[in-house]
């Protein structure tokens, strides 16, 4: 299917559901905006996609994305800026990392302006979801998985393409507290780490279980060899702020995922004349600056949070405190600027928001 035959058809719900939302008690990726995007994989190919009221799908028991972990899925936002008009995040970054995702995964990607229109379209149609509440956005979920009805190890023939759309607020409502973790593993060389993959996530649920009973929100995880070199942390990139240059893991290595909103953060930090290092980060020189007071800044970047400041990193049987949030000079007006961006505060000099 390609963009000449994107007159998807839409079967809209009869009373949309925006008016019982609890906007002030919105939990996040909890309440589902009107409606949802579907297009199937057969023969060989994809088929015509169409627009349906939010719903339960038919699922076979033997359905192979269960059994065989066949799943990738995308995260991007949509806002409504100060002219009131509804704008996506760099889509065109999604839609490129959606394609290596299908094709680590051994799934038929979905052409990049193919993506782009689906999400563009699902949007418009629910754009009433996008609060003007400060802080605000819908968050935006594309996925595939595949749905051969049989218990085989094998690529499917068959997929299922969906996004489903919810309006959140803040991720996290403070700054975080982050462990080293120095046993279990995100990813390792020659998996899958690159992927936007499912199991990738699941696999991460007891390990940040364990440190979460510590007191941490999440981790930050090292290499599978030697557990030396800091690679993200939790579901986010990470960046570090030493004697005002920003560092972060590089993504080179192919167990790192390209994040969309770290490369927003040292495109716009270049800009600025920051120097910006992206290598190998070892765990002793950030706990080293830490100690001797130069790491100034260290903080997540992600779609969720966008930027989520680290207040204390802990490692071994030290929680080394970081500077009070209000003085980081940097990553604040990063956070800032991103968002005056995407409310239109500001000129979007890089084409960043796609208006839908």
């Amino acid at each position: 299917m390609s963009l000449s035959d994107t007159s998807f058809s839409i079967q809209p719900v009869q009373q949309s559901r925006v008016g019982d939302v609890d906007w002030d008690n919105l939990a996040f990726g909890k309440i589902f905006s009107d409606h949802m995007f579907l297009m199937e994989y057969s023969d060989g190919q994809w088929q015509a996609g169409e627009i349906l009221p939010f719903q339960p799908i038919p699922m076979h028991p033997a359905m192979s994305a269960i059994h065989y972990g066949q799943s990738i899925f995308e995260g991007l936002k949509a806002y409504r800026n100060d002219d009131n008009d509804t704008v996506i995040f760099r889509p065109d970054m999604n839609a490129k990392r959606f394609i290596e995702s299908a094709e680590r995964m051994c799934m038929p990607p979905i052409p990049e302006d193919l993506f782009i229109e689906s999400v563009r379209k699902l949007v418009e149609v629910d754009k009433e979801w996008v609060s003007t509440k400060p802080g605000y956005s819908l968050y935006i979920r594309p996925f595939i998985f595949a749905t051969d009805e049989l218990v085989g190890i094998k690529p499917a023939e068959t997929y299922k393409f969906m996004i489903i759309t919810s309006p959140v607020g803040m991720y996290y409502s403070e700054p975080v507290r982050v462990k080293i973790e120095e046993y279990y593993t995100r990813a390792a060389k020659g998996g899958v780490g690159r992927a936007k993959a499912a199991g990738n996530y699941g696999a991460s649920l007891y390990p940040a279980k364990q440190c979460q009973l510590e007191g941490f929100h999440q981790l930050i995880w090292t290499d599978a060899v030697e557990h030396k070199y800091i690679e993200e942390s939790g579901t986010m990139n990470i960046v570090f702020q030493i004697d005002g240059k920003l560092i972060t893991p590089s993504e080179d290595s192919d167990t790192i995922l390209r994040g969309i909103t770290k490369r927003s953060v040292l495109e716009l930090a270049k800009s600025w004349g920051v120097e910006v290092e992206e290598r190998k980060v070892s765990v002793e020189e950030i706990i080293h600056a830490a100690r001797n007071g130069t790491l100034e800044d260290a903080f997540g970047a992600g779609t969720a949070a966008t930027i989520a400041q680290i207040a204390i990193i802990g490692f071994r049987d030290e929680r080394l405190e970081l500077p009070p949030f209000e003085t980081r000079t940097l990553s604040n007006k990063i956070k800032d600027h991103m968002e005056d961006i995407k409310l239109g505060r500001i000129p979007d000099v890089n084409g960043w928001c796609f208006r839908v």
